[in-house]
């Protein structure tokens, strides 16, 4: 009988908005969790019951169910933080998450991640974040992996060049009183005090790195040259650290190298180096060929500081010899008429150092920062796509999970192939719109209210009906 179908019918829309409160109520309650995607719902009607009329077969509708709830992925704002590891993504992507202890891969929106005390970068329920280890470059190593902290000390870096820029007085005098080899001979590594003040002009010092990250002073001393406009240098390190064989105990122990810088009488700049290293064995001086001892244009000096482990260390005063000629750079060594002094110095190397925090760029690059000054890239983010994001299976704790309707995830760095980049130290908040919600919830409760008056009504035409019979 119809009036027991209107019954059903108002039932059907009272299951359905009833639903649609369900899913009004869990966006309103999420209106404060981090990365959440509102759901929305639509309606459809029911398969239409066929009937009779005067004019012919008509159809009468059955009610009415929920036809789809889909998740809406819109961007939500974001909240800075003062976390560098708290991650949100600009654009379309999501995290990539791995269970621990399974392979089970799992995606979400919200980023705010720790490492816990194994070093693992993990969200609050210990969900592993993915992503590529980094070379020393910074290039992607083999696949996606789990983001886990254990560089946790930098190794030390050796020397291998330092660059020293001196103005040497053009009115110095020659202290050495000698040859342009006789401040080498002023030099006694077996005294406390291997060369006095008054054998030379001037001296300054470089700190450099051995392989296990030690820092040993390297002076050089100039002292004027009898040839005109020349200054000659000896290039030295402590004797009690010269580990170089047959240099103990003896004279030239501490002795490196010797040299002879020219200049042009006109400008005062370099004009040709001569170089000579310090054989260990009898102190002899081995001439430096231009022609076949340069590296990279710059002459090298062979210290010794772990017995066993030879350094070479290119000795850059500030002229490169291109395979021709000495050629100056716009910071080079003079010879000007003031006071010898230092104008700039540097050696590259360093010690070891502790990791001190981590940094996140918008590339998803996480780099350390150790004490020792040093930026090591350690891990890039990945994030991934989905070819049907509504297809995603919603598992609770902010995440979703593949399904055969979403298809596989695409994954990739962030800022490519369509996927959104990287804002560190930000959070997306919940893209919940309480207004939006409200309107549903008035509009929802109205159409509840409606169809349970269809009960009512259909239930006084009932009893209508039945007294009839009366």
């Amino acid at each position: 009988m119809a009036l027991s179908s209107a019954l059903f019918s108002g039932i059907s829309g009272l299951s359905a908005l009833g639903s649609a409160m369900q899913i009004i109520g869990d966006n309103i309650a999420n209106v404060n969790t981090i990365g959440f995607k509102g759901s929305t719902f639509n309606f459809q009607d029911l398969l239409s019951q066929s009937i009779s009329t005067m004019s012919g077969t008509a159809q009468v509708g059955r009610g009415t169910s929920l036809g789809d709830v889909s998740s809406i992925f819109e961007q939500g704002s974001f909240e800075s933080t003062g976390n560098t590891t708290d991650l949100a993504i600009g654009g379309d992507g999501f995290f990539v998450l791995k269970e621990s202890g399974s392979d089970s891969l799992f995606y979400t929106r919200a980023g705010n991640f720790r490492f816990n005390k194994d070093g693992y970068l993990v969200n609050p329920e210990g969900y592993i974040v993915q992503g590529w280890e980094l070379d020393e470059n910074g290039e992607d190593v083999g696949s996606i992996t789990d983001i886990k902290l254990d560089s946790f000390t930098s190794p030390p870096d050796e020397t291998d060049k330092i660059q020293v820029i001196v103005n040497l007085d053009s009115d110095g005098e020659d202290n050495s009183s000698g040859s342009d080899s006789a401040l080498e001979s002023a030099w006694d590594g077996t005294q406390s005090t291997p060369i006095g003040q008054s054998a030379y002009e001037y001296q300054t010092t470089v700190k450099i790195y051995d392989s296990l990250g030690s820092t040993h002073d390297i002076t050089i001393y100039f002292d004027k040259a009898q040839t005109s406009s020349a200054y000659e240098f000896i290039v030295t390190c402590d004797p009690d650290e010269d580990e170089r064989t047959g240099a103990s105990g003896n004279t030239w122990a501490g002795l490196l190298a010797r040299g002879l810088i020219k200049f042009y009488s006109g400008s005062g700049k370099i004009s040709d180096i001569d170089f000579w290293e310090i054989d260990p064995s009898d102190g002899s001086s081995t001439a430096k060929s231009e022609s076949s001892d340069l590296t990279d244009g710059y002459f090298t000096f062979s210290p010794e500081f772990i017995s066993g482990n030879s350094m070479s260390v290119k000795l850059d005063l500030g002229s490169r010899y291109d395979g021709s000629q000495w050629v100056n750079s716009s910071l080079t060594t003079t010879q000007y008429a003031i006071a010898s002094a230092t104008i700039y110095q540097s050696a590259n190397g360093y010690g070891a150092g502790d990791l001190q925090g981590v940094n996140v760029d918008v590339d998803g690059v996480i780099t350390g920062t150790y004490s020792n000054g040093q930026l090591i890239p350690l891990y890039r983010v990945a994030l991934a796509k989905f070819q049907n994001i509504h297809g995603l299976y919603k598992v609770g704790g902010n995440l979703f999970k593949e399904t055969r309707a979403s298809g596989s995830a695409i994954t990739n760095k962030p800022g490519t192939n369509g996927l959104g980049s990287i804002a560190p130290n930000s959070l997306e908040q919940s893209n919940v719109d309480i207004a939006t919600e409200f309107v549903k919830m008035i509009t929802t409760q109205r159409g509840f209210q409606a169809n349970s008056k269809i009960i009512t009504v259909t239930d006084q035409m009932l009893a209508e009906l039945i007294n009839i019979k009366r």
